[in-house]
């Protein structure tokens, strides 16, 4: 780690900083760990090409091991607004910022716009390393009324840094918070007219905030961030169980997962697995297409209509 931040003030030292941008509206440049906050951000700029927006975590790449490349860190430091998480998985950013003194980026983190909830160990659930520590849940964005309050936080920091642009910015929220009301909508009636509230994660579980919003109940075989990725016989076990005992019709996963637990338990009772997305990250052909939030939850919309009947 020493000789890791020695590397990042080397580069500190080399590139000259660039100075954030003027309230006159000449340029934005905004920086984001993972996708869903780029994606929010993206929302709020719509077509105002002055308005840089990258994403440090590749498409495709897993958020929880995501280590800042020497690049990643100066382009924070040149950057007007960093935009992080504020989990354990971006534990690396506070001593960042910390060791650029001179750096004129505004940064906000998605935790601090929302109530937060800690990680659950559900029955048949095993704690990483045998301890049952509370740890806080860091998907904050799995809730679409989470993502509202994000989309109107982020909006109102870019309005503040590029105010010739503030009325756009403001509009481009509403609309796209009028999307994430009717998903929200949506969500609360396939659940109130479902015959189950109950749903079966065969993999990690990232949607604590959802199933709080929406009263679901969940099983899973490891918390949102565990590192762990082969279970016990036991959990697997508990799940193929629960599975045939509640007469669960899908057996879920979530985006770039090998699915192997899934398939497993699948193949034990004859239940056929599908995707939900927790909207960490995406691959690199949904990114080239310009997917959205919307875009993956409207699927997940269409996904728990079959999970919960």
């Amino acid at each position: 780690m020493k000789k890791w931040l020695a590397l990042l003030l080397v580069c500190f030292l080399l590139v000259p900083f660039v100075p954030a941008a003027a309230e006159g509206g000449e340029s934005l440049s905004i920086v984001t760990t993972i996708y869903p906050q780029y994606d929010f951000a993206r929302a709020v700029a719509g077509d105002v090409d002055s308005v840089n927006i990258s994403m440090l975590l590749k498409p495709g790449a897993e958020m929880h091991s995501y280590e800042p490349t020497p690049q990643d860190i100066i382009s924070i430091r040149n950057a007007d607004l960093f935009i992080y998480v504020g989990g354990e998985s971006d534990a690396w950013v506070e001593g960042i910022l910390a060791s650029m003194p001179d750096s004129a980026v505004k940064a906000i983190n998605l935790t601090s716009m929302v109530p937060t909830l800690t990680e659950e160990l559900v029955e048949g659930m095993e704690a990483e390393g045998g301890e049952e520590e509370e740890e806080l849940d860091e998907h904050v964005w799995t809730s679409p009324l989470n993502a509202i309050a994000m989309v109107n936080t982020i909006c109102d920091e870019m309005s503040a840094l590029d105010t010739v642009h503030a009325d756009t910015f403001r509009a481009n929220a509403d609309s796209y918070i009028t999307q994430l009301q009717s998903l929200d909508t949506a969500f609360r009636e396939v659940v109130s007219t479902a015959k189950r509230n109950e749903i079966i994660f065969g993999d990690r579980f990232a949607l604590r905030y959802f199933v709080h919003e929406y009263g679901l109940r969940y099983y899973a075989a490891f918390p949102g961030c565990s590192s762990q990725t082969e279970p016990s016989a036991q959990t697997v076990a508990f799940l193929i169980d629960k599975v045939k005992e509640d007469q669960v019709p899908l057996i879920l996963y979530p985006e770039l997962s090998t699915h192997t637990i899934a398939d497993a338990i699948s193949e034990e009772t004859g239940v056929p697995t599908h995707i939900f997305y927790a909207c960490h990250n995406l691959t690199a052909d949904e990114f080239a297409a310009g997917k959205t939030y919307v875009d993956f939850m409207t699927e997940n919309l269409e996904t728990l209509k079959i999970a919960l009947n």
